[in-house]
């Protein structure tokens, strides 16, 4: 039997463990996509407890929390800091399977040097032992961003953001960067309430009036240049299906949901194809990426929206069809020459053969692997995912030049993930390695396994 999440957790082989412990193991980090929040990095306050660093936002553990049939009140309710922790050590103990229970005990020997596994039996002594660490060190977001050897921090950033607290971190001299990235979906998502109001706050961000479609286009590429000037070089767009839709019309659309009238679904699909369609080739421009997250099936249950909001944990995985669609859209750009480097990440793995594929169509000589399968995300975050996907790039794509792992998480010390992701990784490339299926070549390894934990993201977004 193999020690609990010992040195050698996940490394099944010796390949794989010369592979982590030699060349990926102490690899920096580029983050380049995550929910931090820029004023939080600025501000760099030290946390009270583990509670406030570990639980709040955190919908993964609320989700896992709420399974067990805990109260909500333990979640995102007025329980005290205790008994949160107490209520999610209880919880932690039934998560067999879940990457949330290797997250949280990674993170718990990582950032707290506590080896002893979380459940109701050991939550209160951990809780004392964690919060004495907290009181003795230094767990301010900029120690535990260098502590984890992060060097590029992209946070997610909407168009009308002054990134007020990215030019103040800019003045610092850190070990690490925060950048800002380009979220316009707000922009975008034409068919949600509150849009009117939306545009004229980007009308006024951007310094001008918006009446049009074509006016939004225009706010939208002022204030893409403003973020570039700041060092911005991500783009991120999300969507539950792929919209494509070049015969209905824009402007209708948009002319509709200014007066708040309901739109057709080809109407929502052709202002948002119009956008985006502007949008990449503002991109090509400025020489982003432009990540796409497609598959988010959010805010299913309508009574906790109305009454916590969003990014909650009440959503989960959709299955709408996106080949065709996605198809008609890089092919649109690219016949123009606006096709910018693109990240495709999918929620559903039914689709992980469509996406690694659709890489080979659109590939070009201005960067290697400039469509990239976006590594496993969210609900994909898992051991099985991950592995789904890197084995699904390698059958289909090129491996060496994945970009590689994000946190996508709103935690500091959630840079574990990065951890988890690179004993993965060995663990497969090692066993591919053992079993004759690639060369014992240590050079070409070497380069491989390092490419994909930092090199060629470094690479591929010019940071």
């Amino acid at each position: 039997m193999n020690k609990f999440m010992d040195k050698d957790f996940l490394l099944d082989t010796e390949s794989a463990k010369r592979l982590f412990h030699e060349y990926a193991e102490n690899m920096p980090i580029c983050d380049y996509h995550c929910h931090l929040s820029p004023k939080e990095i600025y501000e760099n306050k030290q946390p009270s407890d583990i509670s406030q660093l570990w639980l709040s936002g955190d919908h993964y553990k609320w989700r896992a929390m709420r399974s067990c049939g805990v109260d909500e009140r333990y979640c995102t309710g007025d329980a005290t800091p205790k008994e949160k922790f107490l209520k999610f050590g209880e919880t932690l103990g039934w998560c067999i399977g879940n990457p949330l229970y290797h997250w949280a005990h990674i993170e718990l020997q990582r950032y707290f040097g506590i080896d002893t596994p979380l459940s109701g039996k050991t939550a209160e002594d951990i809780y004392e032992k964690a919060n004495e660490a907290i009181a003795n060190g230094d767990f301010r977001p900029q120690s535990l961003i260098e502590r984890s050897n992060v060097k590029v921090v992209c946070t997610t950033d909407d168009p009308i953001d002054t990134l007020e607290y990215h030019k103040l971190l800019a003045e610092q001299d850190l070990p690490f960067r925060v950048l800002p990235s380009f979220r316009p979906d707000k922009a975008l998502n034409i068919e949600n309430e509150g849009f009117a109001e939306y545009i004229e706050a980007l009308g006024k961000a951007a310094d001008m009036e918006i009446k049009n479609t074509g006016n939004v286009v225009t706010a939208l590429c002022k204030r893409a240049e403003y973020f570039d000037s700041v060092g911005c070089k991500v783009s991120d767009q999300a969507f539950n299906y792929v919209p494509y839709n070049t015969e209905a019309s824009a402007g209708k659309a948009f002319d509709k949901a200014i007066k708040g009238k309901p739109l057709t679904q080809d109407e929502i699909d052709a202002y948002k194809t119009t956008v985006m369609l502007y949008l990449g080739a503002k991109y090509k421009q400025l020489g982003w990426a432009m990540e796409i997250h497609i598959g988010a099936m959010r805010n299913n249950n309508t009574a906790m929206f109305e009454k916590l909001g969003a990014d909650v944990g009440f959503d989960s995985v959709g299955d709408c069809e996106i080949a065709q669609p996605l198809s008609r859209f890089l092919d649109k750009l690219c016949e123009g020459d606006c096709l910018p480097k693109t990240i495709l990440f999918n929620l559903n793995d039914k689709d992980n053969t469509v996406l690694a594929t659709m890489l080979g169509n659109f590939q070009s000589s201005e960067t290697a692997g400039k469509i990239q399968f976006g590594p496993a995300w969210w609900f994909l975050d898992t051991m099985d995912g991950m592995t789904a996907q890197m084995k699904s790039l390698g059958n289909l794509g090129v491996l060496g030049k994945f970009v590689g792992m994000e946190t996508d998480s709103r935690s500091f010390t959630s840079y574990g993930r990065h951890e988890y992701f690179r004993r993965i990784m060995c663990r497969l490339l090692g066993r591919w390695v053992e079993d004759g299926w690639y060369a014992d070549d240590e050079e070409m390894l070497k380069q491989i396994v390092q490419g994909i934990c930092y090199n060629n993201a470094i690479e591929y977004f010019k940071f």
